[in-house]
């Protein structure tokens, strides 16, 4: 007879607390019945990447660490939405505000932290937010709909990240900082200088040195007053100024508290059969609110459980290795100068790289790197080691070590300590991923990242996995050649020659010839094949609209609650008074709840049902924006010479041109033009996927751009004297880009991939760039707008008909 199981209950559903629960399930998988209560509505989600989904380089869905049938999986009763009210102490229950009642033999308080909130008059209004969980994620999406300025208070690491999130979404944002520069909780006031810098050219403002005294506004925020008299406008204030640990539920139980719960080194409160983790939890002094020791408590808390010996948690040296908006940052240690210390620096203004250690007895005690990172790892273990660097401090400070730093990559990481975190989204240190791999057997990637999370997230850790793996595994590594999906092990390139190879003109074809392992497809590979298909025959294959996204197949944005967004091609941004009437009139008639102007010198209707969209094209009479899908979004133009007393060339006129050449042009990722008419370049043609830039006599022509989540400026393609010209070598660089990058691979990603020096060359001869533009445009003459198609086919025009919601791919 199976022993009886005793009952946990973990309160929180937090990646600290669930984190514990993971190696407790993994050191003794039937010693407990665990019992999980969380206040959001949603399952174990990654709170660190909120920042990516606020700016859209993640979903939702794509942030979730455990989804529901992983808490089934393991038999763990998860209660999603109910907060934990009261606990019983003696009898041992727990209470929930939806009447639940729980018995329990060991709790756990992972109950997080609470955004600490400016008691400032005013905070009350509407508009007034923390960044904190999903919930304010969504209120900033929201409110980015129909509001144009936004403050964040706060000038650290999560001020930041909102404030590029919401520049992502088109608001004007102003940084406001209590102290004379940003993030000097991890950097020092040299590298912060250039972070503020890099951020300012992005489009971000800062009010640095500044109070806030109060919140103007009726019922929703007008406006922030510092103590200094002056006011700023705005219609959003996010919150970003810190966090405190949430003790309430231990206050009303007699719980030791202090700064947070108080816990020893076995992470165990003053009352018995009674713990407590992560960023509620304070020991030894020290409430945590970095992930690595969070997941470092996690790792003890589950063995004191599991009955397995430990040494007990002793406190944590932290580091942060950023990703600010775009820009490498590390600290680590003590990084500013104290009594007995010193600091040695390396600035290079051009390449915007910056160095400081500081020193204190020969050993390395702090590190603050900015621009590059790549020695971060090697400096913060010395830091942990407490490691004698007389003698190596030139080396450390410029990388050029003839020892440690400039050994092989797998000598590298093989002197690397085992609690040095690889993994940083998931808190995974070398010690786990080797311990995967000796003990575990894991042999590629894909299974450490199964066993460890360690490349899960973000995917920035993969070179280290791989380093790793060779390091412990050696001959023994299995190479899973990782196709374009989990249907198949092919590649795109080896898909693609056998394309032309076998002359497959279908989807299914595909499918069936090349012997995927699912005969229907999946949502990644349906639409990859749909796009090779079609730039390899373009007058041979028949679209697949089944294999198409509900954007691309409906024309349209779908919106979150269902309805759509209607974006009319104005060509370059220019317009006329009859066509915004038409608009303005169109927008009347269907009721449009909003009417915004987008980024790309656009106006955006939305909230459009999905039966009105066809009507609503027949009366606009305008050409579709393609403001979704893989296609040529927007041209974005300056007036250059037209009016502009500094502009050098007609940027209208070539704008207009460009994007009327490509219009309708399906691509491999979304991309963006934009022409600036003289070097001031307010069109901002250095962060698109072709820019083209007005200079005496000609036009630089950028290539490899993007202002999305991982800003990329561009590199200078070539310099072009006429128009035709820019013509030709932008047709030949799109037609390229269409020919050889992934599907879904963006310019940034494929220039990167590629190289600059591989494009120049293969642009090189002007007879291989007429043959492509020769392509391309038999492409762009067998295209048509969809919009008018729709309207004049009756069949076509059926499907908007019906009112159920659309299935999605």
């Amino acid at each position: 007879m199976s022993a009886i199981r005793k009952k946990l209950i973990l309160v929180g559903n937090g990646m600290a607390g669930v984190r514990a629960i993971e190696h407790l399930l993994k050191l003794a998988p039937e010693a407990y019945e665990i019992t999980i209560f969380g206040s959001e509505p949603h399952p174990n989600y990654n709170r660190i990447m909120l920042s990516s989904v606020l700016a859209g380089g993640a979903s939702m869905d794509e942030i979730i660490i455990n989804d529901l049938e992983w808490y089934r999986s393991f038999n763990i009763t998860l209660y999603t939405g109910h907060t934990v009210t009261s606990i019983d102490t003696v009898e041992r229950k727990v209470y929930t505000d939806k009447g639940i009642e729980a018995r329990y033999d060991e709790l756990i308080l992972a109950t997080g932290s609470n955004p600490f909130m400016l008691p400032l008059p005013g905070a009350e209004k509407e508009g007034v937010i923390a960044f904190r969980d999903i919930k304010d994620t969504r209120i900033m999406q929201e409110t980015s709909q129909k509001y144009k300025k936004a403050l964040v208070i706060g000038g650290g690491l999560l001020g930041l990240e909102a404030a590029r999130g919401l520049l992502h979404l088109g608001m004007e944002v102003s940084v406001v900082h209590i102290h004379d520069y940003i993030m000097e909780r991890q950097l020092d006031e040299a590298a912060s200088v250039m972070l503020r810098k890099e951020l300012e050219e992005q489009g971000m403002k800062f009010l640095l040195k500044k109070q806030s005294e109060a919140i103007l506004g009726k019922k929703r925020v007008k406006g922030l007053l510092f103590t200094d008299g002056e006011v700023a406008e705005t219609d959003l204030i996010v919150m970003a100024v810190g966090i405190k640990p949430n003790i309430e539920l231990a206050r009303k139980s007699s719980i030791k508290i202090n700064r947070g719960i108080i816990v020893n080194d076995y992470l165990e409160t003053n009352i018995p059969g009674i713990y407590a983790v992560g960023e509620c939890a304070e020991h030894r002094g020290i409430a945590y609110g970095l992930v690595a020791p969070l997941y470092e408590q996690g790792a003890v808390l589950a063995k004191r459980l599991a009955g397995v010996p430990t040494e007990g948690y002793t406190g944590s040296i932290t580091s942060t290795k950023l990703k600010v908006s775009g820009v490498d940052v590390f600290s680590a240690g003590q990084f500013t100068e104290q009594p007995g210390s010193r600091a040695l620096r390396y600035q290079d203004e051009i390449d915007g790289v910056y160095k400081k250690l500081v020193i204190q007895d020969d050993k390395l005690i702090g590190a603050v790197l900015f621009g590059d990172t790549n020695d971060g790892a090697q400096l913060f273990s010395m830091i942990k080691k407490s490691e004698n660097i007389k003698g190596k401090e030139k080396e450390l400070l410029l990388g050029i070590s003839g020892d440690a730093l400039a050994s092989p990559k797998g000598n590298r990481l093989e002197g690397m300590a085992d609690d040095e975190i690889i993994c940083g989204c998931n808190g995974v240190s070398k010690g786990a991923i080797a311990e995967a791999i000796q003990s575990g057997g894991c042999t590629s990637v894909g299974q450490i990242k199964a066993c460890t999370k360690a490349s899960a997230s973000c995917g920035g850790c993969k070179p280290l996995v791989e380093g790793l793996l060779q390091l412990y595994a050696g001959d023994h590594v299995v190479t899973v050649k990782e196709g374009i999906c989990g249907c198949t092990t092919l590649g795109r390139d080896e898909i693609v020659a056998e394309i032309k190879r076998m002359e497959l003109k279908t989807v299914k074809e595909v499918i069936n010839v090349l012997d995927w392992s699912n005969e229907e497809g999946c949502a990644k590979c349906r639409p990859s094949l749909n796009y090779y298909l079609g730039m390899l025959w373009p007058e041979e294959y028949v679209d697949e609209k089944e294999s198409r996204y509900t954007n691309e197949r409906y024309h349209a944005n779908i919106q979150k609650d269902g309805t759509y967004s209607v974006v009319p091609r104005i060509y370059g941004g220019v317009t006329s008074p009859a066509e915004l009437i038409k608009i303005a009139e169109v927008a009347a008639k269907f009721e449009v709840p909003l009417v915004k102007f987008t980024g790309g010198q656009r106006l955006d209707l939305l909230g459009v049902k999905k039966e009105d969209l066809p009507k609503m094209w027949e009366e606009l009479d305008m050409a579709s924006g393609h403001a979704y899908g893989k296609t040529l979004r927007t041209v974005k133009t300056c007036v250059g010479s037209t009016y502009c007393r500094f502009g050098t060339q007609d940027a209208l006129g070539m704008g207009i041109r460009l994007e009327k050449a490509f219009e309708r042009l399906n691509t491999p990722g979304k991309v963006k033009l934009a022409v600036s008419g003289c070097p001031r370049n307010c069109a901002e043609a250095t962060i698109k996927d072709f820019g083209v830039v007005a200079i005496d006599g000609g036009w630089e022509l950028h290539i490899g751009g993007n202002g999305g989540v991982h800003v990329r400026a561009t590199d200078l393609l070539c310099v072009v004297k006429t128009d035709d010209e820019v013509l030709e070598w932008a047709s030949a660089f799109l037609q390229y880009y269409r020919e050889n990058a992934g599907w879904n691979e963006r310019t940034a990603q494929w220039v990167e991939r590629v190289g600059l020096d591989s494009i120049k060359q293969a642009l090189e001869l002007k007879e291989e760039r007429l043959a492509l533009q020769e392509r391309i445009q038999k492409t762009l003459s067998l295209t048509t707008d969809p919009w008018k198609q729709i309207v004049n086919e009756p069949e076509l025009r059926k499907n908007f008909e019906e009112l159920s919601q659309p299935e999605t791919v």
